[in-house]
């Protein structure tokens, strides 16, 4: 472990929507990391409104909360619950930052280094996988329309290009998870 490594403080799991993200996260939640998902903003907004969570209304939703606040809008939202996070916990881990516009805004305010991870899979195997989820399943088509959506619309492919680090995940995911413990491991994250 090198000392600049064992200086990060929070860690944003960054990819594309089947990569592997959340499971990330929840396993590091499990490990008693504070997680907080920049999804889970725009999830709270769409039933704040009484709407239906489905991908559609989330569209809708985070695209309008990035007119109103800007690109960098989950982290501006959530930014106030990081920092507290911080004052309690040694580190902390942001599910799903989306934007470069979101990466500039927490690597000047966040209070703390920020370290940038990956989690990449093929298209092939993350659409397989986003018809399959239990949760707001996507059908191939709508996987595909997300993607450029998210690329296009959402400045997501700076924080992935630029990432620290890169996991592949094309295998069973406790495989994806010990790759995941041995990266942190080796980079001094774990407690």
């Amino acid at each position: 472990m090198t000392a600049a490594a064992s200086q990060y403080r929070a860690l944003a799991l960054v990819g594309m929507p089947g990569a592997g993200k959340t499971i990330c996260a929840e396993h590091l939640a499990r490990r008693g990391f504070f997680t907080l998902r920049f999804g889970g903003v725009v999830v709270d907004e769409v039933q704040r409104r009484g709407w239906e969570v489905n991908p559609s209304n989330e569209r809708i939703v985070r695209e309008e909360l990035r007119r109103q606040h800007g690109m960098a809008a989950m982290a501006a939202i959530s930014l106030p619950a990081l920092q507290e996070a911080l004052t309690m916990r040694e580190r902390i881990i942001i599910d799903g930052l989306y934007s470069f516009s979101e990466y500039k805004l927490l690597s000047s305010e966040l209070g703390a280094p920020l370290l940038l991870l990956a989690i990449v899979a093929s298209r092939r195997l993350r659409y397989q996988r986003l018809t399959q989820r239990p949760v707001r399943p996507l059908t191939a088509a709508e996987a595909r329309e997300r993607d450029f959506r998210e690329i296009e619309i959402l400045e997501k492919g700076g924080p992935i290009a630029i990432a620290d680090h890169t996991l592949l995940n094309d295998d069973a995911p406790a495989d994806l998870l010990r790759r995941l413990d041995a990266l942190l491991e080796d980079l001094g994250f774990l407690p």
